[in-house]
């Protein structure tokens, strides 16, 4: 069985403060075509990663403008997430042996959760690669189908996307982040929609926290307040190249002693991998008191995230592949100064006059943090520019928009 996920009811009325009373009437009049329809989101685990938090968001938000939305997540064996990491791996262009066998554990999966598919609703959206199956196997019924694709698949693995593209093609409309994340194969003939994620502004990762909340947490997580911190939060997972930060961190510290390093991750339940890419980090960081490793299983949750987010010097975001990265939006909301990769949805999250601090180079890395580390005025302004950006482009009610609009186009 799958299960639905429980998510709390969300009062509107909060959400004008940062998006305005026009962006809230135009959501109504979005949702008013389909005051009590059904939709159901399906997707792999109801923690870790940022779809479980955007669903958790805007599953309320649906509610709250009449429209009865559900959410659940798939159960699944550890051989199951294991080969669907490595299709997620192999569709942002890794290498990847497709046996036979690995392609019997999906298929077979997809076939006994299509058995258990929640029925009765009008719209179903799934998510990534993991239940991509559902559409063909278990037949349209009465729905509209779409799958949501999170990753890049800009320049995906051949032999794995052509093992899921009968399955893909299925659906009455497929979204993707971006534009250039979308195969060639599948603009002919196929109903594309483009829709980058967007955060939560009243969620425990963003909303306001005190500045002394947030040094407690600090504190209680063994950062040492009077001295800079350099923060990645993300997977545990080698795309978001965790053992090249720690390279870059010592590079800086030998300009700027005294700097510490916080490598914040969420461990997932669809990501196997993740706990071997966590002990080669811990490992490598041990022996120094200055690099803290910090996971949800030890304690750190999403309000320890926004502190982390708020309170640091400068935020890494050191992706050598991202979809679209969520964690560039949430810390630029919280005004801290941001140096990242130049790599998928990156680039539209940050404001043309932050362009310097998407980098390509370890050296470019080191270069941009200690221009920011000795130069709070400059830091102050590439925050604040990026908070306002984020604003008006990528927070959830502009998402919520843009998925009434396409439900609304399919009947």
């Amino acid at each position: 069985m799958m299960q639905n996920v429980d998510v709390a009811p969300k009062s509107l009325q909060p959400y004008v403060e940062h998006v305005g009373d026009e962006a809230l009437d135009e959501l109504r009049s979005l949702a008013a075509p389909l005051r009590g329809a059904r939709v159901a989101h399906i997707n792999a685990t109801a923690y870790g990663g940022g779809v479980s938090e955007l669903l958790r968001s805007i599953i309320p938000l649906y509610r709250s403008f009449g429209v009865e939305a559900e959410w659940f997540a798939i159960p699944g064996r550890s051989e199951f997430f294991e080969v669907t990491k490595g299709f997620h791996n192999a569709l942002q262009g890794a290498e990847y042996d497709l046996t036979e066998s690995r392609q019997d554990t999906w298929v077979g999966h997809n076939v006994r959760l299509a058995r258990h598919v929640p029925e009765g609703f009008d719209y179903i959206v799934v998510h990534d690669p993991q239940p991509a199956g559902l559409r063909q196997l278990h037949g349209r019924g009465d729905a509209k189908w779409v799958w949501r694709c999170h990753i890049d698949t800009s320049q995906p693995n051949p032999e794995v996307f052509s093992f899921l593209q009968p399955f893909i093609q299925e659906y009455d409309a497929l979204i993707f982040t971006m534009d250039q994340f979308v195969p060639d194969a599948l603009r002919d003939g196929q109903r594309i929609a483009i829709m980058p994620p967007g955060i939560d502004p009243l969620s425990p990762k963003n909303m306001a926290l005190p500045s002394n909340v947030s040094s407690q947490i600090m504190a209680w997580s063994g950062v040492k307040l009077d001295q800079d911190l350099l923060t990645q939060v993300s997977r545990f997972d080698p795309w978001k190249d965790p053992m090249g930060v720690i390279e870059v961190y010592r590079r800086v510290r030998k300009e700027a002693p005294g700097t510490q390093l916080a490598l914040v991750g969420q461990m997932a339940l669809d990501d196997p991998e993740g706990w071997d890419i966590y002990n080669q980090v811990a490992k490598e960081a041990s022996g120094d008191p200055d690099i803290h490793v910090l996971t949800n299983i030890t304690g750190v949750g999403n309000m320890e995230v926004n502190a982390f987010q708020q309170h640091s010097t400068v935020v890494l975001q050191k992706s050598i592949r991202e979809g679209f990265g969520l964690i560039v939006s949430e810390t630029l909301w919280k005004g801290t100064p941001l140096v990242a990769g130049r790599v998928g949805g990156i680039p539209m999250q940050m404001p043309e006059e932050n362009d310097k601090y998407l980098v390509e180079t370890n050296d470019e890395y080191v270069e941009r943090i200690l221009e920011l580390l000795g130069d709070p005025r400059t830091r102050q302004e590439v925050g604040t520019r990026g908070r306002a950006h984020v604003r008006d482009r990528f927070l959830i009610t502009r998402l919520l928009a843009d998925e009434l609009r396409l439900l609304g186009s399919l009947d």
